[in-house]
């Protein structure tokens, strides 16, 4: 029986034979954006912030909102805050995704209960403020039916969602950062501000997109999630990106969304000491059945996330998790001898950011396994290649 906990993740040092660090590879590293690639996102993040700080309010009293303040405040949300974001698999046409939102007093929409008309100068607003930076920096902008999208490189984009949220509780948002020394929503990790957040009644946030204004209250996720980790652990978190490095290993584009599959995963998680790989197989076994089930969101129960796929979307996302367990379960339960076999399946499911080094796998004794199935060599299977799918 092996342990491939090693080639998933390790805190563990390696040392050469003079005592020297050598690098331990591994799959979770190999989907980590090197340090220039976050420097650059961050850069261009903080950039796309003080255009839109500088030239937002201007831009839309040309449009004739003159409310009290037009002063955008920001947060950032989904992988990035989740601490889940991986650097694409295959580029392109794949780009790590990172969404800071974008927030306006509803005063200054005027139609305060139901601003439909405000969006598209949201949206023309936007764009014109950051057409000029854009162009500058040899970067893509361009409308989606949720976001503004900018294009910093051929491996990220950053998305910026756009929110309206009630007056009273933007400047009491405003007032309490200011007290505390945050002058802008940059701080909102810090304790303080989140607690200021929070004040925000989660159905008066809304999102700008082409269905309209929508109630949608970014926090909410990310505490479902954040409770999650904190309830069952770190390895959680690992795992939720290395079904997310399979998804993008298996599908060019699209696939189950990466919300989706945090729903499915959590439910499902049991935390394993030491074994990631155990972990890893526990969650994906189950994905299959909460697949066709339907796996409803975590923060409204009378969305189901699956709804965005089709049946036969969905049929083929459950087989290529099947086939996933089926090769893992095999890989975990091979002999020593098969550690190089243990590999080239784990690296046929997850392509070649896994390590094709069969000497970093431990090998598990075979006393705790049932005499009969430690005497059978386990088999994954046909060693096939999936079809990688762009809508499946």
């Amino acid at each position: 029986m092996l342990n491939l906990s090693p080639l998933l993740y390790t805190t563990k040092d390696r040392f050469d034979e003079f005592g020297t660090v050598v690098d331990h590879p591994t799959f979770l590293k190999s989907m980590d954006l090197t340090t220039d690639e976050k420097q650059k996102i961050d850069a261009a993040r903080k950039d796309i912030r003080q255009s839109l700080r500088d030239g937002l309010s201007q831009a839309l009293r040309e449009k004739g909102y003159d409310g009290e303040t037009c002063d955008p405040k920001f947060y950032i949300q989904g992988s990035w805050a989740y601490k889940t974001l991986n650097r694409p698999c295959q580029t392109p046409p794949q780009q790590s995704d990172v969404d800071d939102g974008v927030y306006l007093p509803l005063s200054i929409m005027k139609e305060e209960e139901k601003p439909h008309l405000a969006i598209g100068d949201f949206f023309d607003a936007v764009y014109e403020v950051l057409k000029p930076l854009c162009d500058a920096n040899g970067w893509t902008l361009e409308r989606k039916p949720n976001c503004m999208r900018v294009v910093i490189a051929t491996y990220a984009h950053i998305d910026l969602p756009l929110y309206a949220i009630p007056d009273v509780q933007y400047k009491l948002l405003k007032a309490g950062m200011e007290e505390r020394g945050i002058p802008t929503m940059d701080g909102i990790i810090a304790n303080a501000a989140t607690q200021s957040w929070k004040k925000l009644p989660s159905d008066k946030i809304l999102l700008a997109c082409d269905r309209g204004w929508i109630k949608s209250d970014p926090l909410q996720m990310k505490e479902w999630f954040e409770l999650e980790v904190q309830d069952k652990g770190e390895q959680l978190r690992r795992v939720i990106r290395y079904i997310k490095g399979f998804r993008d290993q298996q599908w060019d584009e699209r696939g189950p969304s990466s919300i989706l599959l945090m729903a499915a995963a959590c439910p499902l998680f049991e935390f394993e000491s030491k074994r990631d790989d155990e972990a890893l197989l526990n969650v994906v076994r189950g994905i299959p059945k909460a697949l066709r089930d339907g796996v409803l969101s975590p923060i409204d129960p009378k969305v189901y996330l699956t709804a965005a796929l089709t049946e036969d979307e969905i049929d083929s996302a459950a087989e290529k998790f099947e086939t996933l367990a089926r090769y893992l379960d095999a890989a975990i339960n091979a002999s020593d001898e098969a550690k190089s076999s243990a590999c080239l399946w784990m690296r046929e499911m997850l392509g070649d950011r896994f390590p094709n080094r069969p000497d970093l796998i431990d090998v598990m004794s075979k006393a705790a396994l049932p005499a009969a199935m430690a005497a059978i060599e386990p088999q994954p299977g046909e060693m096939e290649i999936l079809d990688r799918s762009k809508s499946g």
